[in-house]
C-alpha cells in the first residue's frame, strides 16, 4: 500500500503564505515596520544631509579656488604682536605665479547709526582700510551701489560688509545713508555680498586707504594680505610668502589658506555623520526586536492555525518559511518606507538651505539590505518557535 503523497511547498506560495498574516493584522503589521522604518530613515536622511552639505561645501570651494593665500603678522619671540612692513603688498605682488593682490588694514574707531549712539555700542563692527584690488581678489559681489575707486577712496565714503550692513539696517544706498565713524561721518556708497573665505571682512566697514590715512590716524601697515596665484604655483608662493612679506623677520609671518577651513568644516560635519548613523542604527536594532517580539506573539496567537496546518500535511519547513517570510515581508516594507521618507527628507532640508540634493544610492541601497538583514535575524526565533510546535498541542487552542 502506497502511502500519503509527501506535501510540497512551492516557491511560488511562499509569498502568498507570508502575506496572511500581514494582511490578518495589518495595524499590528504597520506598527512593528515602523521601528525599522524610522532607522532606516534615519540612516538615509543623515546620509542624504551629509552628502547634500559637503557636495555643496565642495561646490563652494571649486568656486572660490584653493588658489588663495592670507598673510597676516604673528607674535614675536619675545611675545608681542608682530606687523607687516607697508611695502609687503607690492613685493607680494612681484612674486612669479601671483595673479592678484589686496590687502587691509585695521582702524582705531567705532562705527555708529548716527551720533547720538552711546561710545562701545558697535555691534562688533570694525573700520578696515582697503585696496582697490579687495573685491576682485576675494571674489565677492557688490549687491548694492558700488566699490571704492581711485576717486571715492579719498573722499569719507564707505562700503559695508555683509553682516555690518544688516546690524546697522543699511542694506541698500538708496538715499546716500551716513556712518559716523571715529567722530566724523561718512556716506555709504555700496554694500558687499557675503565673503565666505574670510567672514572679517563680512563685519566691517571698509574705507579708501588714502582717506583712512588723512581723516582716521591709519598707520599705513597692512593687517591682512590676500594673495591668489595660480594653482600650480600655490605651494611655492606658499613657501616664499614669510620672507618676501617680512624679508627682515620671516618667523613673525603667518600664512594660511582659508579654503582648508571649509575642507576641515566638512571633515567636521562627517564626525557628526558617524555619530547620528550610530543612532539610526540603535534605531534600527529597537525596530528589528519589535518585529521578533510581534512575531512570537503571533505565534502564540496562531497556534489553531499552525496545528490545522500540520495536520492537514504542512511539514515544519512549511510553518518556518512562512513565518520567516512573513517577518522578512514586515522588514522590508519597512525599510521602503523608511528609505523614501529619508530621501523626502534629505530633499527638503537641503532645498530650506539651498544646496542641491543629493540621496547617495548606498545609503537607499544600504536602507533596505539593513531591512532585509533585520527582518531575517527578526524571524529565525519565531519562524523556529513556530515549527518546533506539536500538532496536537496546537490543536488545542482551537
Amino acid at each position: 500500500m502506497r502511502g500519503l503523497p509527501r506535501s510540497r511547498l512551492r516557491l511560488a506560495d511562499v509569498l502568498p503564505l507570508g502575506l496572511l498574516g500581514v494582511r490578518g493584522r495589518p495595524l499590528r503589521a504597520a506598527l512593528s515596520g515602523l521601528g525599522i522604518a524610522i532607522g532606516i530613515a534615519c540612516v538615509v536622511a543623515v546620509l542624504g544631509v551629509s552628502a547634500s552639505s559637503q557636495a555643496g561645501l565642495l561646490a563652494q570651494i571649486d568656486a572660490l579656488g584653493t588658489n588663495l593665500l592670507t598673510v597676516q603678522p604673528g607674535r614675536s619671540l619675545t611675545g608681542e604682536d608682530a606687523y607687516l612692513p607697508a611695502e609687503a603688498p607690492a613685493m607680494i605682488a612681484r612674486l612669479p605665479g601671483v595673479r592678484e593682490t589686496a590687502h587691509v588694514g585695521r582702524v582705531d574707531g567705532g562705527v555708529y547709526r548716527h551720533d547720538r549712539v552711546p561710545v562701545g555700542n558697535t555691534g562688533g563692527i570694525g573700520i578696515l582700510a582697503t585696496s582697490l584690488s579687495l573685491p576682485a581678489t576675494l571674489d565677492v559681489p557688490v549687491v548694492s551701489g558700488s566699490w571704492l575707486n581711485a576717486a571715492t577712496s579719498r573722499y569719507p565714503a564707505v562700503v559695508l560688509g555683509a553682516a555690518a550692513a544688516r546690524r546697522l539696517g543699511v542694506v541698500e544706498v538708496r538715499g546716500s545713508p551716513q556712518l559716523f565713524l571715529a567722530g566724523q561721518w561718512f556716506t555709504v556708497v555700496g554694500v558687499l555680498g557675503p565673503v565666505v573665505l574670510d567672514p572679517g571682512v563680512d563685519s566691517a566697514v571698509l574705507v579708501g586707504i588714502p582717506v583712512a590715512m588723512e581723516r582716521l590716524a591709519f598707520d599705513g601697515f597692512p593687517t591682512k594680505i590676500y594673495e591668489r596665484s595660480t594653482e600650480a604655483a600655490v605651494a611655492t608662493v606658499r613657501d616664499r610668502l614669510p620672507m618676501v612679506a617680512n624679508p627682515r623677520s620671516p618667523s613673525e609671518v603667518e600664512v594660511s589658506r582659508p579654503s582648508d577651513a571649509l575642507v576641515a568644516r566638512a571633515a567636521a560635519e562627517a564626525v557628526y555623520t558617524g555619530l547620528f548613523l550610530g543612532l539610526g542604527a540603535v534605531a534600527l536594532l529597537v525596530g528589528c526586536l519589535g518585529i521578533a517580539n510581534v512575531m512570537v506573539i503571533g505565534v502564540l496567537e496562531r497556534r489553531g492555525e499552525i496545528g490545522l496546518r500540520r495536520a492537514l500535511g504542512a511539514t515544519r519547513a512549511h510553518v518556518r518559511w512562512q513565518f520567516f517570510t512573513e517577518s522578512i515581508l514586515l522588514s522590508v516594507a519597512g525599510g521602503v518606507a523608511g528609505a523614501a521618507a529619508g530621501a523626502v527628507i534629505t530633499i527638503g532640508y537641503a532645498a530650506s538651505r539651498d544646496w542641491s540634493p543629493v540621496v547617495p544610492a548606498v545609503a537607499l541601497g544600504g536602507g533596505l539590505v539593513a531591512s532585509l538583514v533585520a527582518g531575517t535575524v527578526a524571524g529565525l526565533y519565531p519562524a523556529a518557535r513556530a515549527a518546533r510546535m506539536a500538532p496536537t498541542e496546537a490543536l488545542r487552542a482551537l
